[in-house]
């Protein structure tokens, strides 16, 4: 049997990565850690190898606490029968200057929703890991005493 948890490369989180668009971005604001919800797209220099994840925001809490404090982290999640991707991710997050935000619009990075996303955020990554999970689930094994 195999190992029911894998750890991934580098490379192999990336294209977890590049290949969805929805995550969790953690913040901090104020004293308090906040999650929320956002869609993303990779962004990937070929020329220096650099890549990033960007994501539009509207002005608000999640905008204000990467701009107090840029540390960050973010997860992708993925069940698909009986096996589970997990990538996290750490860095830290910009808001990109308006020079910058030009770099949204050659990537799939488009608002779920109509509201106004004028914002564009980058998370410069600084440290990648995922995992791979065999789900035995054995709870769904157990008969009630």
């Amino acid at each position: 049997m195999d190992e029911p948890i894998t750890r991934m490369g580098t490379e192999e989180c990336w294209e977890f990565l590049r290949r969805h668009e929805f995550g969790r971005l953690a913040h901090h604001l104020a004293d308090e850690v906040h999650i929320a919800p956002v869609n993303y797209a990779v962004d990937h220099d070929p020329a220096t190898g650099r890549r990033s994840l960007l994501f539009r925001t509207a002005e608000g809490s999640k905008l204000l606490g990467v701009v107090m404090n840029p540390d960050v982290a973010f997860e992708v999640d993925e069940i698909v029968g009986e096996r589970a991707t997990s990538i996290v991710l750490r860095g830290r997050a910009r808001r990109l200057e308006e020079d910058e935000e030009h770099r949204a619009e050659n990537l799939p990075l488009r608002p779920w929703v109509a509201t106004a996303k004028w914002n564009v955020v980058e998370v410069d990554v600084t440290e990648v890991s995922g995992r791979r999970f065999e789900l035995s689930r054995p709870w769904q094994h157990m008969t009630p005493d």
